[in-house]
């Protein structure tokens, strides 16, 4: 990975990084470091978790599945097995990082969360600090995600419910809930794919929808949606191919609006590209809602002691809570001095553009495009600070140690 060391006794106070400083060991970490070392430049993760890809691997259900087909999965330079199925198991993904660590060479380390990275102007480095050291380099690459932290919404009442409140990072599997009346909030992927999971083990699970939300069926005739979404914006303007999607969902999956499923007005392309907020693609969960098994209600307008009570004036008891509420990124709460991302966390300039900030600042995997925006970006970092390495490198600059190392 390349790097230089000053020692207090024998504990390193600070290492110089040769290379990229990564943050986060996750598939955007792990793609970038990859799209380096094609290039010739080495670079050093710092991942504050025990393992790669911790999402998947800590805070993920166990029926998870990618929600598209492998090929728009597949981290650059590498792909999947021919032998795995169309859509990957949560298990094959994580075994699929891990062969990718192994055939690059990816060493991370673990355990090193970062508590704060800020850019020194009069040395002109990033000095990145964990708990036990301080790492410096010329390149920072911020890789944490968009979803490095659950999401909490404020619920009236919420604190008072006798029951157990868990957000889907803590859900495994419904057999947790066996037999109980259970409140999902949120009508996202991970909403529906929980409520489907709690009908398997005969619980009752009652699912808010908090917003519009568009549900489109993960495959159509037999194709991906999403394939057929990429193939025809080749061809024909992304408002006629919202309009022939939602056409072809309405044929596939009914009128989604009498389930109490309402969709908003603008299509669910153009939805994503604007706000990045993802159509569901349901895998099962539609059928069951027009079974009866999942119920569908309004907005929760406060949750009582044994319940909730919801704004179309109706009450009803539950065992249980679930938040499928996502998560969010954690930029702010570390990175310091810089003016690139947002307090949401995400970066000012969109994509495809939102990739490179200034004085050696880089993001990868907050393109609001999943594993294709992840690909897409750790590529152009990795060209962009291959340029500048081989500059350094022919042109023999060192660093003066004693201004970037500080005792």
């Amino acid at each position: 990975m390349g790097f230089w060391k000053n020692q207090v006794g024998n504990q390193p106070k600070c290492l110089k990084i040769e290379g990229p400083i990564i943050v986060g060991a996750g598939p955007s970490g792990l793609a970038v470091s990859a799209c380096l070392k094609e290039n010739g430049v080495p670079s050093l993760i710092l991942e504050r978790s025990n393992c790669l890809a911790s999402l998947w691997q800590q805070r993920s259900y166990n029926r998870l599945k990618l929600h598209l087909p492998k090929q728009f999965c597949e981290l650059p330079r590498f792909g999947f097995p021919e032998y795995f199925p169309k859509y990957p198991t949560k298990h094959q993904f994580i075994s699929y990082l891990e062969s990718y660590a192994e055939h690059f060479n990816i060493q991370p380390l673990f355990n090193q969360g970062v508590e704060k990275a800020e850019y020194d102007h009069s040395a002109g480095i990033w000095r990145v600090r964990t708990e036990d050291c301080e790492y410096v380099s010329r390149w920072l690459i911020v890789a944490t995600g968009e979803n490095a932290e659950p999401f909490t919404p404020e619920i009236a009442g919420i604190e008072r419910f006798d029951g157990a409140v868990v957000h889907t990072s803590g859900y495994k599997s419904g057999s947790d809930f066996r037999n109980q009346r259970v409140l999902v909030v949120g009508c996202g992927n991970s909403g529906m794919e929980v409520s489907l999971d709690l009908c398997r083990y005969n619980a009752s699970p009652h699912l808010v929808l908090r917003n519009t939300v568009h549900i489109l069926p993960r495959e159509m005739f037999g194709f991906s949606t999403f394939g057929i979404a990429m193939a025809l914006l080749k061809w024909l303007p992304l408002r006629l191919v919202d309009k022939l999607l939602l056409l072809a969902a309405k044929f596939t999956l009914g009128n989604t609006d009498s389930l109490g499923l309402r969709r908003p007005k603008t299509g669910p392309i153009e939805l994503k590209n604007a706000t990045g907020k993802t159509p569901v693609l349901d895998v099962g969960a539609i059928s069951q809602i027009k079974s009866g098994r999942i119920m569908v209600m309004e907005g929760v307008r406060e949750i009582t002691r044994d319940g909730a009570k919801f704004v179309d004036g109706q009450e009803k008891v539950f065992d249980s809570i679930i938040l499928a509420t996502g998560y969010k990124s954690n930029v702010p709460c570390w990175l310091k001095g810089s003016d690139f991302f947002t307090e949401e966390g995400l970066p000012k300039t969109p994509f495809p553009n939102g990739w490179k900030g200034e004085k050696g600042l880089y993001t990868v995997g907050f393109t609001r495009r999943g594993l294709l925006g992840t690909a897409s970006d750790s590529l152009n970092v990795a060209r962009d600070i291959a340029e500048q390495w081989k500059t350094i490198k022919s042109s023999n600059i060192i660093w003066n140690s004693h201004i970037v190392l500080q005792v």
